[in-house]
């Protein structure tokens, strides 16, 4: 046998000798072969045929195989979570699977052959380009971010891996929707933010609070010390009193301020709505302003659009008062020449208020943020107004309680130029309706009094300054003074005293406050007057004394003159103030 021959096998010997057979048999002539030759040759060749069906098995189960593994591979690729692409040299999209289509927004049939570069936004398209480029020069693995313009017409950010495939060239590309991470990771720097700028802000209100404090404080202690020990003429100490006055003044107005800003925080203020002329608030505010406009020379003027039997309103009018009265003030501080103008126009079923000054008017930057608490027009040390930077902050809290909203812009003047600036809130108009008044305890027939007799009066006040004070406001009232330190001792005195005719209650007070107190009282003496007398001072603190059985509410710090005015209308027969 030739050594380039094959070696003839098995299935061919079977096969020549069984076509030699055949072909004999066709023919009619004898076999060549044995019988026992023969007999050998169909068993062997019965055996091949089985063991080819076996074979032919094995096929049919190995390609089973191979189509179930190439199932699950499929099943893997296209529903996997993250998202596959294969892009050429060029950055052609060739495959994709469904979480890629998914991310792109669009069907597959429209991808293939489209640009990924397309979907890339313009500010992160530079970093696609060099890392394209970059992995098909190293081909080893690369990571970048890019942000994709999809679809639906979204921004995403996307995690993007690749690597060069060994076997066409091409570029495998998984991509990781990281949108969700990058917002919690935005909302959390921004939160960070909002803190270290909270806490900044809390300090330049801490340390502008230190200064509005001290500084009326120092005017007060420093002059009465003054007033203490020098030998002053009675025109020089009628100027430190001045003084210590406005200083006092100043201090209740920052604490008012605090005051209502921490009731607002914490949500403790209410809405008391009653019936208002709105046009007297305005020209209450205009009289009450008007003498500190004209002495820093400023052209002071309100305009009200409503006839005066038709300005009745239901809105809470202390509120109202206080943001118009804030706004006022503030253009009065900021404007040094010119004029200011307060009104309000009827829109629909709002009114909305203003108020104009010719001032030097606020930076566009500003505006965004002067309603914000603990925010001034200037935080730096070197500011020329006082403050506390809380009135707007307020005020704006106070509108949005109304059901309105405020909001600032230049004052244009009438050459079209802006000059100083305009504010606006505004409340929606309640129609006006009977309402049930807070029954009230009457007061004592003026004609049944003596008019030689001095009124007996009970004080019940826990704090011993403020109680010798009542008593030399009262000078000339009363001959006798009774004291109680608590609600308990008030009512105690009171059944012991019937004839008493007054009471000054304190309502914060140890073991039983002043509401508790008056109301025990009104059940066994329902003439005597109670005034309550409270350093609380906030919205709703007069319908509660009145709900407990007081006749009347007056707030802290006192003054003489207001405090005797009020006595006087329930005693007017009997003294004069």
């Amino acid at each position: 046998m030739d050594k380039k021959e094959k070696p003839e096998t098995k299935s061919g010997k079977l096969r020549k000798a069984a076509d030699l057979l055949l072909n004999q048999k066709k023919k009619g002539l004898k076999a060549s072969f044995s019988e026992s030759d023969t007999l050998k040759l169909i068993q062997e060749l019965q055996l091949h045929q089985i063991e080819l069906e076996l074979q032919n098995e094995e096929l049919k189960q190995a390609k089973k195989k191979t189509e179930l593994a190439e199932k699950k591979y499929t099943e893997l690729y296209d529903f996997a979570p993250s998202g596959y692409l294969t892009l050429t040299k060029e950055g052609v999209i060739t495959d994709l699977n469904f979480s890629a289509e998914q991310i792109l927004g669009k069907e597959r049939s429209k991808l293939i052959k489209s640009s990924f570069g397309f979907f890339v936004s313009g500010d992160t398209r530079a970093v696609y380009n060099r890392f394209l480029q970059k992995i098909f020069k190293t081909k080893l693995k690369e990571t970048c971010e890019l942000k994709l313009e999809t679809g639906d017409d979204s921004l995403k950010f996307i995690l993007v891996n690749a690597i060069i495939s060994n076997i066409d060239e091409k570029c495998l590309v998984t991509l990781v929707d990281i949108t969700k991470r990058k917002h919690a990771e935005n909302e959390l720097i921004k939160a960070k933010e909002k803190a270290e700028e909270g806490d900044r802000l809390k300090s330049a209100f801490l340390a502008n609070m230190s200064h509005e404090i001290r500084t009326p404080m120092n005017g007060i202690l420093g002059f009465t010390e003054l007033l203490k020990t020098l030998k002053l003429k009675a025109e020089e100490q009628q100027d430190y009193i001045g003084i210590i006055e406005k200083s006092g003044a100043r201090m209740l107005n920052i604490i008012n301020d605090i005051i209502s800003i921490s009731k607002i925080e914490s949500q403790k203020i209410e809405v008391s709505v009653s019936e208002t002329n709105i046009n007297e608030q305005v020209e209450y505010i205009y009289h009450f302003f008007k003498l500190e406009a004209e002495q820093k020379k400023l052209h002071l003027s309100f305009k009200n659009e409503l006839p005066s039997d038709k300005a009745f309103i239901r809105t809470d009018r202390e509120k109202v008062y206080a943001v118009l009265t804030n706004l006022v003030k503030n253009a009065i501080k900021f404007t040094q020449t010119g004029s200011i103008e307060l009104g309000y126009k009827v829109k629909g079923e709002i009114l909305e208020f203003f108020v104009k000054d010719s001032g030097p008017g606020i930076p566009a930057a500003q505006k965004k943020i002067i309603f914000e608490r603990f925010r001034q027009g200037s935080e730096a040390l070197n500011r020329n107004y006082e403050g506390a930077g809380l009135g707007l902050s307020i005020s704006k809290a106070y509108v949005e309680m109304l059901g309105g909203k405020i909001w600032v812009k230049d004052n244009i003047h009438k050459n079209g130029n802006p000059s100083g600036s305009a504010f606006f809130f505004t409340i929606p108009v309640r129609p006006k309706k009977k309402t049930n008044h807070v029954n009230q305890i009457a007061p004592p027939d003026p004609s049944t009094n003596n008019k030689s007799r001095k009124l007996k009066i009970l004080i019940v006040e826990d704090d011993e300054t403020s109680e010798i004070l009542l008593m030399k406001m009262l000078e000339g009232l009363s001959e006798n003074f009774l004291i109680a330190v608590t609600g308990v001792d008030a009512i105690k005195v009171c059944r012991k005293n019937p004839d008493i005719d007054l009471v000054l209650m304190d309502i914060n007070m140890p073991a039983m406050d002043g509401y508790e107190a008056t109301r025990k009282i009104r059940e066994f003496n329902k003439q005597v007057v109670i005034i309550a007398q409270t350093a609380y001072a906030m919205p709703g603190d007069r319908e509660k004394a009145i709900e407990a059985g007081c006749n009347n509410h007056i707030s802290k710090p006192l003054k003489r003159v207001d405090l005797r005015k009020m006595i006087n209308s329930y005693y007017s027969e009997v003294y004069k103030t």
